[in-house]
């Protein structure tokens, strides 16, 4: 059985849901592939402001307006002794609607936005198991798919978008995963009922809470129907292969015993699910299109889950890449060097998102950050919301760069008086 449509996108997580409807919404034919029926769990949890855009432009804000989902004002840290700092509220440096953002549920959102590109004339299909993608030459043609309960049929198409997540089929297949060096860590979460929360405007945030001697950070994000997603992340060998006999569960708890400003907050609480982990999950594609093919999202990379940037890049970079699709079918040309129009931009927004992540592992201090530089306060609390596509966020780097040397030599100082 064969047929033809104009795109084909693999996944329907949000940069899939996201990049299927923008092209949708310019009429071209869009068949979208899911391999798992909606809705399903997923991690990632917590929205930062510049996800607003593009939900706009997709027709979302109405549905998350509207929703039961924990609205979401600032973020703040705790330190390794238990001190927290003063939140930055993303409305005190960019009065705006986007200022206000969500705590999702990622089954119930994802289910939305998946919905959202019925609605807008996406051709979804649920339990389609994709087995290969065709290519003619070096330019994808089209896909090998099994939708369930049929059989396997052949659909072509002028673009292939690998939306898969970090189960992707095209990264690996040309061989372009090229994983962090730094950024060597992993995770455990679990979720807890009846943790505690603040009211009002601070009913929402996102904490991170830095652990003993900063071996690592738990985040704390607040979900409806009062539960809490709570998880550590840490440098990979830490986590497992110094405990490699001992339960999820077993290491969980030792580090919660390292983190005083995350013991008072679940003392009274219900642990509510089981203890999950991933693994060294830090990663990049050399590119992100070839001829005749794209990858958005985690089929791309994945960054860390630190400042919760996971959704924002999947959702910005299935924004850039349906523009730059719909360009191309336009014009009639479908060539790697018209596909790949958006990459620069991306990569250097997805870059210094990850220049403040490592600078937090090295141990940035952003209280002691804003003290000395209190006229950037506004500039931190961009990076902090996402708005990680302007120039004027470079300046950032110098500061930080001559407050932690001074740390260092500081450091360096009272270990030479000490010996």
């Amino acid at each position: 059985m064969n047929s033809e449509t104009d795109v084909i996108v693999i996944g329907g997580g949000p940069s899939g849901s996201t990049v299927a409807t923008l092209i949708a919404q310019k009429g071209y034919r869009v068949e979208l592939y899911e391999r798992e029926h909606f809705p399903r769990f997923h991690i990632g949890e917590s929205l930062i402001p510049y996800t607003y855009d593009v939900l706009d432009r997709l027709g979302m804000l109405r549905k998350m307006k509207s929703s039961h989902f924990t609205k979401k004002h600032s973020v703040q840290f705790v330190s390794q002794q238990g001190k927290l700092s003063e939140p930055f509220y993303f409305g005190d440096f960019e009065p705006h609607q986007r200022s206000q953002t969500w705590q999702v549920r990622r089954s119930e959102f994802d289910h939305l936005m998946l919905d959202n590109a019925r609605e807008h004339g996406v051709n979804v299909h649920e339990g389609a198991r994709v087995l290969d993608v065709l290519f003619d030459g070096d330019r994808a043609v089209g896909v090998r798919v099994v939708p369930e309960g049929q059989p396997e049929r052949t659909v072509h198409a002028k673009v292939v978008i690998d939306a898969a997540g970090q189960s992707a089929m095209l990264i690996d297949r040309f061989r372009m995963r090229e994983w962090d060096p730094v950024l060597k860590k992993a995770a455990i979460w679990t979720y807890w009922k009846g943790a505690y929360r603040d009211t009002g405007r601070d009913e929402g945030p996102t904490i991170v809470l830095q652990t003993a001697g900063k071996k690592g950070w738990f985040w704390y994000i607040p979900l409806h129907d009062d539960i809490v997603s709570v998880g550590v992340v840490a440098a990979y060998d830490y986590l497992f292969q110094n405990r490699p006999s001992k339960e999820l569960e077993a290491i969980y708890f030792e580090e919660v015993d390292r983190c005083p400003g995350l013991q008072p907050r679940i003392a009274g609480a219900t642990r509510c699910d089981i203890f999950r982990a991933q693994k060294e999950y830090s990663y990049r594609a050399r590119q992100v299109a070839g001829n005749g093919w794209v990858m958005v999202g985690d089929a791309f990379g994945f960054l860390d889950p630190l400042y919760s940037s996971g959704v924002l890049l999947a959702l910005t970079s299935g924004s850039m890449a349906a523009d730059s699709v719909c360009e191309a079918l336009k014009a009639g040309d479908t060539s790697e060097a018209r596909l790949r129009s958006w990459e620069k931009p991306y990569i250097q927004g997805m870059e210094r998102m990850r220049k403040l992540v490592c600078a937090f592992y090295d141990g940035l201090n952003f209280g002691k950050l804003v003290r000395r530089n209190p006229e950037k306060k506004g500039l931190i609390t961009d990076v902090l919301i996402g708005n990680l596509f302007k120039d004027e966020v470079d300046d950032l780097w110098p500061l930080i760069d001559e407050l932690q040397a001074e740390e260092a030599a500081q450091k360096n100082s009272e270990a030479f008086s000490m010996a």
